[in-house]
């Protein structure tokens, strides 16, 4: 009974006192009317972006939200910047008197800005200034109002960004919203997306026809957040529901099967793009190699430490010039060349001019020589590992398709060694050194009767590889760390690449780099990488049984009867 009286009168009060309740949430909510609004002398509130910001500062989760939607709404140049940091948690405030300020992801007060002049605020310090504030949700509400403020830019990379972020939180956008954005997009690519992130949202009606059309859109489409949403949407069939709905259900799995199936094509796609990028820096490795092994017959265990020597020198000469990234790594590859290939004719010359004829007195001194630089370097570097910096062209990715997206820095290694090798080819092709080294080694005596100075040609001939390698130590820099044992992991494949294809031929140290390369990455994922190593060790012994001297072997009186 009392329970019963307290609501009849609860309910009364209610009525008497809504109306103006109503007016108090009518002006709450009135255009311009956001909480923590001050009006100025004129009784109007100030809606500019630096107020609005302002407000920011001393605004709950909830009144942020509030603001950020106006600040979206701003037709200032910078309001898509000031959300953008608000989401970055970039966007600060000096405490002492509320400046709105832009500071880096380290949140270093040196690296602060205004917000709306960009211009440098000196003598902060860290206990000056204050990290606004966001949460979860917002962040999400960020997202969309930046997308939504992007989708209308006159620049495609910025609607396709806006696009892609809409995908991510197509739960929170209006349908009118995304139909307009769909008609007045002109670029296909931007459309396709929006039509994905319409067709995600038809997933969700309560009309048959709205989410069959949805899945019909989503044919092929390669965003994870199409194949998340049409998982979600197969999990979301009850018992009862996938006989009922049997078409709709079929028609969905379907879909994704497809889907998943481009994916995993694109899959092997990028594996062999990474199997090329690795035959490229076999190729790098093992050409000089070729060389020195097929002119000589030496077994040079010390060429490992030629492709180290190459990465300390590209370290020490983006050391030299910090300010210019890009540059540095262009002027490390003569350098690397020049450093590598001294060392090699210091090594012939000093150690190895003395053990010709003798493999096993080489192949040992060459052992002790790698040890000997590896320590050397360990001495003067110290035995941890070096970073070198990517300049700014080689970096980040390039997107075929939504599923497949490729490195710029193994694409310019790929097309830097095919340069290297045909620079090479045309120097051993049309020069006089390369005359004398193609005679050597076709025929030493001949040669050396017809007035060949061999030693010389096997001391430039064992610097050019070495060189060479130096080079290949260039573009290992940019793929992994530079250490005291980064040669190591190559100076086996280098071999196996250079008996697969052919002691001393070029083309075949190319299709044997490139082959022993793209093999690793396609058994890698299906055996594990040290398996797959061991995969094409037993493939290239079985080779070897059948073909003793490779895929391309030289002709020659001296190669014949050796």
């Amino acid at each position: 009974m009392f329970t019963l009286f307290r609501r009849v009168v609860l309910s009364v009060l209610l009525l008497n006192f809504s109306p103006f309740l109503l007016a108090d949430d009518a002006a709450a909510n009135a255009p311009g009317n956001v909480p923590g609004n001050v009006p100025g002398s004129a009784g109007q509130a100030d809606y500019s972006l630096a107020a609005l910001s302002k407000q920011l500062i001393s605004a709950n989760y909830k009144e942020k939200a509030a603001l950020a939607e106006r600040i979206a709404l701003s037709e200032d140049d910078q309001a898509i910047a000031i959300l953008q940091a608000l989401l970055d948690s970039r966007l600060y405030y000096v405490k002492s008197n509320e400046q709105i300020l832009l500071v880096d992801s380290s949140g270093e007060a040196d690296s602060a800005q205004d917000a709306f002049t960009l211009q440098a605020v000196p003598g902060l310090g860290k206990r000056d200034i204050k990290k606004i504030g966001v949460n979860n949700s917002l962040r999400v509400a960020l997202r969309s109002l930046i997308s939504r403020a992007q989708i209308s830019s006159k620049h495609k990379p910025q609607r396709m960004a806006a696009a892609e972020n809409l995908l991510k939180s197509s739960d929170d956008i209006d349908k009118v919203f995304i139909n307009q954005a769909i008609e007045r997009e002109t670029d296909a690519d931007v459309a396709k997306v929006l039509h994905i992130v319409r067709a995600l949202m038809q997933l969700k009606s309560s009309e048959t026809q709205q989410r069959i059309e949805g899945l019909t859109a989503l044919d092929g489409a390669l965003y994870p957040e199409a194949r998340a949403g049409l998982s979600e949407f197969i999990r979301s069939f009850s018992d009862e529901e996938k006989l009922s709905r049997k078409n709709e259900y079929q028609l969905a799995k379907t879909t994704l099967t497809d889907i998943e199936k481009l994916v995993s094509i694109n899959g092997y796609i990028e594996n062999l793009y990474f199997g090329l990028a690795l035959g490229a820096v076999l190729l790098l490795a093992a050409i000089g190699l070729a060389i020195t092994f097929g002119v000589m017959g030496v077994i040079n265990m010390a060429h490992g430490e030629m492709i180290m020597l190459g990465a300390y020198t590209t370290y020490v000469v983006q050391l030299l010039m910090p300010e210019h990234i890009g540059l540095s790594l262009v002027v490390a590859v003569p350098a690397a060349f020049l450093v590598s290939g001294l060392v090699g004719v210091l090594i012939e010359r000093g150690v190895i001019r003395h053990l010709y004829g003798r493999p096993l007195e080489t192949l040992l001194a060459t052992f002790g020589i790698s040890l000997i630089l590896q320590q050397a370097v360990r001495s003067i570097f110290s035995p941890l590992n070096r970073e070198v910096a990517t300049p700014e062209w080689m970096a980040g990715t390039f997107m075929i398709n939504p599923a497949l997206e490729l490195t710029w820095n193994r694409l310019y290694i790929i097309i830097f060694s095919l340069m290297v090798l045909a620079l090479l080819a045309l120097a051993l092709k049309r020069t006089l050194f390369g005359l004398q080294m193609r005679a050597v080694t076709m025929n030493r005596p001949m040669a050396s009767s017809m007035g060949i100075k061999t030693g010389w040609v096997d001391a430039l001939t064992f610097g050019l590889g070495s060189g060479i390698a130096g080079i290949a130590g260039v573009a290992l820099s940019q793929l992994t760390n530079v250490g005291p044992n980064l040669g190591q992991a190559y100076i086996i494949d280098s071999f196996m690449v250079v008996v697969f294809g052919g002691v001393g031929n070029l083309w075949g140290t190319l299709v044997g780099a490139m082959t022993l390369g793209v093999a690793n990455k396609i058994f890698e994922p299906l055996a594990g990488a040290v398996l797959a190593k061991i995969m094409v060790l037993v493939f290239i012994i079985l080779f070897i049984q059948k073909r003793p001297r490779g895929l391309f072997a030289l002709k020659g009186r001296a190669v014949d009867n050796g």
